[in-house]
């Protein structure tokens, strides 16, 4: 296949996936997501800790003009 025929074939199939919608089943997404156990839950995003103790400023001087 030439490169013409070639892209050609790539931007139809580009296309037809942009504008195909296929009709959704929210019924066996409901209970594909019901289905999940607690196991799958991000443990890892726990509460913030602030590390700042205050002796520093957040910006340095120099952004206030104060060179």
């Amino acid at each position: 296949m030439g490169r013409g025929r070639q892209k050609a074939k790539q931007t139809k199939v580009a296309r037809e996936l942009k504008y195909f919608s296929p009709d959704t089943n929210y019924r066996a997404l409901e209970q594909e997501l019901a289905s999940r156990s607690p196991e799958h839950v991000d443990r890892r995003g726990g509460a913030a800790v602030d590390t700042d103790d205050g002796d520093e400023d957040e910006y340095p001087g120099w952004i206030n003009d104060e060179r």
